[in-house]
């Protein structure tokens, strides 16, 4: 099945915001605030956001459905915009500040699928948990 990069960096903020099996309103705002501002994303045809959504979610729920919906993405992305595609699954899983073992395995996943080194996605790790920071209490 052939995506285009628009769909294939949808899916995979999509898994996620699901990987810790809850997806949060929060996240969702944040997809669709990503989708709204980011220039990576001109052109895409936000009416057609829930058919990408509805198509993920039968991906992932068929056979190997999470290494399918990960590899077809990846497939369809050019391999310039994979840090984009970390930064945005990193950002999507940083919302809320508190990562769950099922958003850190699913991080560690997509990473070893990139060819992205080691010193890339820690700043782009670094760079989120920066931005979602709020102030002190």
């Amino acid at each position: 099945m052939t995506i285009s990069a628009h769909d294939a960096l949808i899916h995979l903020m999509l898994v996620a915001a699901s990987s810790d099996s809850t997806m949060t309103e929060r996240e969702l705002f944040r997809i669709q605030a990503l989708i709204d501002r980011l220039p990576v994303f001109e052109g895409f045809d936000k009416s057609r956001l829930m058919d990408v959504a509805n198509e993920c979610a039968d991906l992932l729920n068929g056979p190997d459905g999470l290494d399918r919906v990960v590899d077809n993405a990846l497939a369809a992305l050019p391999k310039k915009l994979e840090d984009t595609a970390y930064a945005l699954a990193v950002e999507i899983t940083s919302v809320d500040l508190h990562l769950e073992q099922e958003e850190l395995r699913y991080l560690e996943m997509l990473r070893d699928k990139l060819t992205l080194d080691r010193l890339t996605t820690a700043a782009i790790e670094v760079a989120a948990r920066a931005r979602h920071r709020r102030m002190p209490s």
